[in-house]
């Protein structure tokens, strides 16, 4: 029979997948698969033909008797006929290193894995040694995905060079930001990537166990997940020796109980060890003394899914795209109020404003776009004025930003930026792990000055209180959640000013 990819990403599971899947069934072999990415097209289906895969969405259960009347299975044209997927725009402009597989293999088969580039990069990781994995993955230029940026060649060598009697390699899956999905996607539609990944930084650093920490609003991505690993212990690929060498290595994954300072890497240390989330000071530094006080790698799990092809493909491919200290690929999370929201992956270099307009269509409303927040709900507004802005670290520091875990979320002209700006320190108040003072007393207090300032009440020197506030809650805080705050606070401040004018004013302007 005919074989039909059908998704069974969380995305396209919301948008009726499963019917899709039923209504299929009787005609044709139903492969479920991950997705793509491109949300507005999804359920995104593809059938197997001679010619290729022919992707046709988005589709409804009652769009498949038409469908298959007009020759669905041979590929034939009908008007949600979208031809070669490779060939849509949205995806012909990407460069999936990191999701080359998302979308195109049945997630829990280890077989299609492979026939797709899969344990390569494994297989000659146990060939090279750590030594060799440490000086490739350095020299791939890779740095963390999960906001900071740091390097990670360096910090595995830090652990690696940590004398203890047992490491752990843990992965921060507690994808808590706005706008973002990466990770979920790629826990749903290619897990096997990220234990591959994670066995790798096993052997690089002499580490024989692996935590996966996963949000519970991610029950999907937990049950592939579990069942990929269930998977990869049967075919030796984790286990007391990684595909027959002398290395041993295995995962378990655990999840987390929903709350967003468990992504800050000490916090998700203590809520593994089983007490409440709350940052520990530092130094001393996971890398030295992390998980049950041995030497842990902490690292973003897009961040260990980018490992096997860096492996595989050698550090020079890799290093050859993106700009400046930003190398390799990013995995931009395109949301919002935007007509072609989805994942686009590209090396870094691309603007905010090819994103938004040209990549991201504009706004899904008409409307023209009025603000821009990337990285998540710590992340600076930018106005259209930024849109030259290129996606790398530097560029956006340089202009008081940060691309975080790169998600980015839009805002036509509608949106009240003082408004944001008060939800900012309303968000801080309730995740706050409540340890240092300046983010627990001062995003309450950030709430009540915002709240004066909408009013209308003494706007001028509760600008000035709110600005000085800030600076405390950025200097003053243990971890990211409080220091960065005042970078949505702050940004707004400065580039949408209007927003912030007593009423009468604001009316006026």
């Amino acid at each position: 029979m005919t074989r039909i990819f059908v998704p069974r990403d969380a995305a396209a599971l919301a948008l009726g997948s499963d019917e899709v899947a039923v209504a299929l069934a009787p005609h044709a072999t139903i492969v479920r698969t991950g997705s793509r990415g491109l949300f507005w097209l999804e359920p995104m289906i593809e059938v197997e033909t001679p010619a290729g895969r022919i992707a046709y969405g988005p589709v409804e259960a009652s769009d498949i008797p038409g469908l298959l009347a007009a020759g669905l299975l041979d590929g034939a044209a009908h008007p949600k006929r979208l031809g070669p997927p490779e060939q849509i725009p949205f995806l012909a402009r990407q460069t999936r290193l990191t999701f080359a597989r998302c979308g195109v293999v049945d997630p829990l088969s280890l077989e299609d894995y492979r026939a797709h580039g899969g344990i390569k990069g494994l297989e000659r990781a146990i060939e090279v040694g750590p030594v060799g994995i440490l000086d490739e993955v350095t020299r791939s230029g890779l740095r963390g995905r999960g906001g900071a940026g740091f390097p990670t060649g360096i910090k595995w060598k830090t652990t690696a060079d940590a004398a203890s009697d047992r490491k752990y390699i843990v992965c921060n899956a507690d994808e808590g930001d706005s706008g973002t999905y990466a990770d979920r996607m790629l826990m749903e539609g290619d897990p096997f990537v990220l234990i591959e990944g994670m066995a790798i930084n096993g052997i690089a650093v002499g580490a024989t166990k692996g935590y996966v920490y996963t949000r519970s609003e991610y029950p999907h991505a937990v049950a592939a997940f579990d069942a990929a690993l269930a998977v990869a212990r049967a075919a030796g690929v984790l286990g007391s020796s990684v595909l027959g060498s002398r290395y041993t290595f295995d995962i378990e994954q655990r999840v987390g109980a929903g709350a967003y300072i468990c992504g800050e890497e000490t916090s998700l240390l203590e809520s593994l060890e089983g007490r409440r989330g709350q940052v520990r000071a530092k130094p001393p530094l996971p890398a030295h003394k992390g998980l049950f006080q041995r030497p842990t790698v902490v690292n973003n799990l897009i961040t260990l899914a980018s490992i096997p092809v860096i492996m595989s493909e050698g550090a020079q491919a890799y290093h050859d795209f993106g700009m400046g200290r930003s190398r390799g690929t990013m995995p931009i999370q395109l949301a919002g109020n935007l007509r072609f929201a989805g994942l686009f992956e590209a090396g870094f270099g691309v603007t905010l404003g090819e994103l938004v307009n040209d990549i991201g269509g504009g706004t899904r409303s008409g409307r023209p776009v009025r603000a821009v927040q990337v990285g998540g709900p710590l992340g600076a507004y930018f106005p259209p004025a930024l849109f030259d802005t290129q996606f790398d670290y530097e560029a956006f520091a340089a202009r008081g930003g940060l691309m975080g875990h790169g998600g980015v979320v839009v805002f036509d002209e509608t949106v009240d930026l003082a408004k944001q700006a008060r939800f900012a320190m309303e968000f801080a108040a309730i995740e706050s792990c409540g340890k240092c003072t300046p983010c627990r007393i001062g995003s309450v207090r950030g709430q009540e000055v915002m709240d004066k300032i909408i009013a209308g009440q003494a706007v001028e020197a509760n600008i000035t209180l709110l600005r000085d506030l800030c600076e405390t809650m950025k200097f003053g805080s243990l971890c990211a959640l409080g220091g960065f705050i005042p970078l949505p606070v702050l940004s707004a401040l400065t580039h949408f000013p209007e927003d912030f004018l007593p009423p009468v004013h604001r009316a006026a302007a």
